[in-house]
């Protein structure tokens, strides 16, 4: 049994999208947000205090989107991984990875100098900011989905899911009113996915019966 540790509305709904999405059985463990300040005992698991925090077998992994390239081909065959033969191989890769380090960057610090900190260490500059330079990247995902339905490969994959993690996140921080037209309406594509909207519910079951409240959205 694949074990999920995960925040409502955090970077580890990506490998639980995934989870959903191949079918997997897994045990979701929810904490509050930010764990390693409200769920202590959690370091004794994950020394990091991040989130996610995923658990398989002797398998341990902190990073969302290498969790899902993981379970992909640990538990594939799945068309939501592209081979190594496929021609958008690189493509498939170059997403991966611009999905944290380009896109989820520049959010955390707009989540962090408009939410998190104490009022007075706030500051809508630097949150302002890192807005601009969030939605100056996307311009990728912009000119990407205005030829084609999904991101590579021309089907849904992984890929998917880890961006479109990141769409989820602008939309709680009230980003996703400057979404491009090709943006907006691949974000809409992605939350009428079943596998999606399982994802969700299992995110607030969870967070209801493990007694977890869910961080405040803006």
């Amino acid at each position: 049994m694949i074990t999920l540790y995960h925040c409502d509305g955090a970077r580890s709904f990506r490998p639980l999208w995934m989870l959903e999405e191949m079918g997997l059985a897994y045990e979701l463990k929810m904490l509050p947000f930010p764990p390693r300040v409200l769920a202590k005992e959690y370091l004794a698991i994950n020394p990091l205090g991040t989130i996610p925090f995923m658990i398989d077998g002797e398998t341990k992994m902190t990073e969302s989107s290498g969790i899902c390239h993981y379970l992909g081909t640990r538990h594939g065959p799945t068309p939501l991984v592209v081979g190594l033969d496929e021609p958008a191989y690189g493509a498939f890769l170059n997403w991966m990875y611009f999905s944290d380090a380009t896109l989820t960057f520049p959010q955390t610090l707009v989540l962090r100098y408009s939410q998190l900190e104490p009022e007075e260490r706030r500051s809508p500059q630097v949150a302002g900011d890192y807005a601009k330079w969030f939605l100056g990247r996307l311009r990728a995902v912009e000119n990407a989905t205005g030829s084609s339905e999904w991101l590579c490969a021309g089907r849904f994959t992984a890929a998917d899911i880890v961006n479109g993690y990141a769409l989820r996140l602008a939309e709680s921080l009230g980003l996703s009113r400057d979404f491009g037209p090709n943006v907006a309406a691949y974000w809409a594509r992605l939350q009428a996915r079943d596998a999606y909207k399982r994802a969700v519910a299992a995110e607030r079951q969870a967070g209801v019966e493990q007694n977890v409240t869910p961080r405040i959205r803006a």
